[in-house]
């Protein structure tokens, strides 16, 4: 397909790289021009790092890609354009995904169609362009192919071989040697090598689960229509099975009750800092032993997760435990009734009521039945692998991060860098120069963390359209447009009804005065967010859809959660009363 393995696609020469804003960024493709920040803002939440991108983005993620779609029988390979970045995008320094190919699968499967593809990237968020069908978008041989993966999607009760993956992961975690005794050369083979021998085939997975879980949900919620029931849709979806990046909130509830019982540990927790997890392990009190020895395990399982975790630069929960223990402090405060399984219980019920209702409706049609109840089963797999793939992804990323960590943390110490995640700011083939010393790295990581700090104060289009807008037209972070709105319209997550003070977070690390009878709004949220999800009564995010993280954690959780709420994290003012209906998809701004 024309890659080089190096670490950039063979178009893309280190002269043009250094003439983009950053030196990741592409031109979007000709074939394929609509670009979105969806889905891919739960993962790469800010400015895409070059190391990142050029040890797993370029090489291996956009070949993925493809190949998914190939596998999926949705493509021919011949489709896509050789040397370009079509799939993935980074334009201003943000990562992008390609919506106009996902449009084309629509088109092609049986039974969906572009428009519920965009349902579940975009949800209710304004400004979509239309879909416009060309020549070559309906596919006779691929429709016959896809037709295969649907009935594979909608007969499949499990998926073993994720798990299975998952062993292996944690054996390549449990048999990471001591990293202070690598050399520097070793410890930046050994991240190259990990990437290398399994990043691509775990991210053919994970797409192609992407891809199988839009087909239940799909069927779903057209079967729900046609009934002229559509409120049902989110009871219905709401998922029974065990969800990855709903653990770590359930286990941290579990130690949340220990520190509700135990007046020492409430101290120390009263106000989380970077010193909280030292002072706690140094005091001999049994209480802070016993949960000292119980949060140590909850890292060895959980620490891999954190804020941007597909990021190799990000401080994952292993290496600054802030963020959980945040929340868990939160989860202290909560009445027992609050736990996610009694919240689940309470889910399932009105679960069991809503596909009642829809049987009933469809009892006289038998074929329409039938495809309603093999949705059902698939939709619970599938939202389940799509967060078990992402899961095993954001493992391996761990193991491609601790090593680069080490090394950044050697090169500070040498004066050669800032801090320990400057490492991020060279590309693979930059270290290959400064590992062989012939490249000064100082002023070309200065130069580049000023321009990252500039491009993080920006707020990146949802959207990209064939051209890039000019970053002269891209709107600051902190520009705030608060209005007298009473009523925000987004799309249902989580079915319930919740009324409470609402707390605009940023980041899961630092959740302010965030109460367990308030709710949640965010603009978006990824797995370092979910603990914070037991921690409150209702969700409420700028973006998202049916197969987005906060709609398939709040189901999970069983918390009220309406996603698509265009701009509520600029609408909503910090402390107001509000009421979160998670069936109807609508935010009321009380006081």
């Amino acid at each position: 397909m024309g890659y080089d393995r190096s670490g950039a696609v063979a178009h893309i020469t280190q002269d043009s790289l250094s003439k983009s804003r950053w030196p990741v960024d592409n031109e979007p493709s000709l074939q394929f021009p609509i670009f979105t920040r969806a889905n891919i803002g739960e993962v790469f939440p800010e400015v895409v790092k070059p190391f990142s991108w050029t040890l797993w983005g370029i090489p291996h993620s956009e070949p993925g890609w493809r190949q998914a779609l190939f596998n999926l029988g949705a493509f021919d390979l011949e489709e896509f354009t050789p040397d370009r970045m079509e799939m993935l995008s980074v334009f201003g320094g943000y990562g992008y995904l390609n919506v106009s190919a996902s449009r084309i699968f629509g088109a092609r499967a049986p039974g969906l169609s572009p428009e519920a593809i965009d349902a579940s990237f975009f949800g209710e968020q304004p400004d979509v362009p239309p879909y416009v069908e060309e020549i070559g978008h309906s596919s006779t041989k691929h429709e016959a192919q896809l037709a295969d993966t649907i009935t594979w999607v909608l007969s499949s009760p499990s998926m073993p071989e994720l798990l299975e993956t998952r062993g292996k992961l944690i054996k390549l975690r449990e048999d990471r040697p001591h990293l202070g005794q690598l050399s520097n050369k070793e410890l930046f083979e050994r991240c190259l090598n990990i990437c290398e021998q399994h990043w691509e085939p775990l991210w053919i997975r994970h797409i192609m689960a992407t891809y199988h879980s839009m087909i239940p949900s799909g069927v779903i919620a057209q079967i729900c229509e046609a009934v002229g029931a559509s409120d049902l849709c989110a009871d219905i979806l709401t998922v029974d099975g065990e969800v990855d990046s709903a653990f770590p909130a359930k286990r941290l509830w579990e130690l949340g009750r220990l520190v509700r019982a135990s007046e020492r540990l409430s101290q120390y927790l009263g106000d989380v800092n970077d010193t909280t997890m030292d002072a706690i392990a140094n005091d001999p009190n049994p209480d802070c032993q016993e949960f000292r020895f119980k949060f140590q395990i909850f890292i060895d399982e959980f620490g891999f997760r954190g804020p941007n975790e597909w990021e190799v630069a990000s401080k994952c929960w292993e290496l600054d435990p802030t963020a959980p223990l945040s929340a868990l402090a939160i989860m202290a405060r909560a009445e027992d009734s609050a736990s996610p399984d009694a919240r689940l219980a309470s889910r399932r019920e009105n679960k069991k009521s809503a596909i009642a209702e829809i049987q009933s409706k469809l009892k006289e049609d038998a074929e329409l039945l039938g495809q309603f109840n093999a949705a059902l089963t698939a939709a619970g797999t599938f939202f389940a692998a799509r967060e078990r793939t992402r899961t095993n992804c954001a493992l391996l990323t761990h193991e491609m991060r601790m090593p680069m960590w080490e090394l950044g943390a050697r090169y500070t110490s040498e004066g050669v860098f800032k801090a320990p995640e400057d490492f991020s700011m060279l590309m693979v083939s930059e270290w290959e120069q400064l590992l062989g010393k012939t490249l000064n790295a100082q002023d070309l990581i200065n130069q580049r963390k000023i321009e990252s700090e500039k491009l993080a104060n920006l707020e990146p289009p949802f959207i990209v359209d064939s051209i890039v807008p000019p970053m002269s037209e891209w709107l600051e972070r902190d520009a705030k447009d608060l209005s007298s709105t009473q009523i925000i319209n987004g799309q249902p997550g989580c079915a319930g009804t919740f009324k409470g003070r609402a707390r605009v977070i940023t980041d899961p690390s630092e959740p302010g005065d965030l109460q367990p009878n308030d709710v949640l709004v965010a603009r978006h949220t990824d797995p370092s967010w979910t603990p914070l999800f037991s921690a409150v009564s209702a969700v409420v995010v700028d973006v998202g859809a049916t197969i987005s993280h906060a709609v398939i954690v709040a189901r999970e959780l069983g918390v009220p959660c309406v996603t698509s709420a265009t701009n509520a994290t600029s609408l909503i003012p910090d402390g107001a009363l509000i009421e979160v209906n998670g069936s109807s998809g609508t935010v009321t701004i009380l006081e």
